[in-house]
């Protein structure tokens, strides 16, 4: 029951301050610090303190960032032999400010993960047997992500796409290629054309990305919770009320929790169920990577909720 995460990994440059910066201007921050992350070693980190198997596969420069992220992931017990060290280039970075209200701007500068491509989805191929879910995310080059998707389709792995970053292009051909599809709301809009602000927009939206061949829509609410459409209908995934502190990799753990509760066999109800818990664990604690819940404490939230 093991899961693959291919993608993205950064290093994070997080700065804090009371609040976010306008164009041109420059404010004082009160705290700063270097935290591993990337989408792509977010989600395998979310899997793998969910007490599941996970690898991750990518690129990391030939630098001190680099090798900081791959023992960051082998700490938390994921599998790294699948990670090229990439001596031409840098690792990726993200430089992230997030102001009091726990809102964040972020910008990518790829790096390494800019020249995933086709060795890399080799790598994959050969570790595909092993997996029963492949978690991809759009921090690499979208040629890769659709081979990926194609190598884990035709090896029987079941694909979760998180569209972030948000773009408008995706090839018509990748949609096909997913089980299960995760946007947010910006995200959503991006895909489809249209805003997506409530719930009849989010299911008007996610019948547009099952037309285009995605079996299964999960559309992130944020404080309104999910929606969720598969081809025998639409259900909802209630939010959970937490005290947030900083939002910046709740979708990680939404798709990372995802893909843990699928590899252990929940239908997908219970699923995203999970997968909205461990975003909520998220956003109670600050940074990417170390926000990430493991399953004691997953299962402690859950009872707790159910008192």
């Amino acid at each position: 029951m093991a899961v693959i995460s291919f993608g993205s990994l950064n290093m994070d440059l997080v700065a804090r301050s009371p609040r976010l910066p306008k164009p041109g201007e420059t404010l004082t921050g009160h705290f700063f610090e270097t935290i591993p992350g990337g989408k792509g070693a977010n989600q395998a980190v979310a899997v793998a303190r969910l007490g599941i198997p996970t690898q991750m596969v990518g690129r990391v420069g030939g630098d001190g960032f680099g090798r900081s992220l791959l023992n960051a992931l082998q700490t938390d017990g994921v599998g790294c032999d699948s990670v090229a060290v990439d001596e031409a280039t840098h690792s990726g970075v993200a430089m992230i400010a997030v102001d009091d209200a726990s809102e964040n701007h972020i910008i990518v500068v790829p790096g390494a993960n800019g020249r995933v491509g086709e060795s890399d989805v080799a790598r994959l191929s050969s570790l595909l047997f092993t997996a029963q879910v492949l978690l991809l995310q759009l921090e690499v080059p979208l040629p890769a992500v659709v081979a990926a998707a194609a190598a884990a389709q035709q090896a029987g792995v079941l694909v979760i796409l998180d569209p972030a970053p948000a773009r408008t292009d995706l090839p018509n051909e990748l949609y096909s290629l997913i089980d299960i599809i995760t946007p947010n709301q910006v995200e959503a809009a991006q895909l489809v054309g249209f805003s997506v602000g409530d719930r009849p927009a989010a299911l008007a939206a996610a019948e547009t990305l099952q037309r285009r061949g995605v079996k299964t829509v999960v559309i992130k609410l944020g404080r309104q919770g999910a929606l969720c459409l598969t081809a025998e209908g639409a259900f909802d995934v209630p939010s959970f009320p937490v005290q947030a502190v900083d939002t910046v990799a709740a979708g990680d753990a939404f798709n990372g929790g995802l893909a843990a509760a699928i590899a252990q066999g929940l239908a997908l109800p219970e699923a995203t169920r999970q997968a909205a818990a461990v975003a909520a664990l998220s956003v109670t604690k600050a940074g990417a990577q170390p926000s990430l819940p493991s399953r004691l404490s997953l299962e402690t939230f859950l009872a707790a909720t159910e008192m």
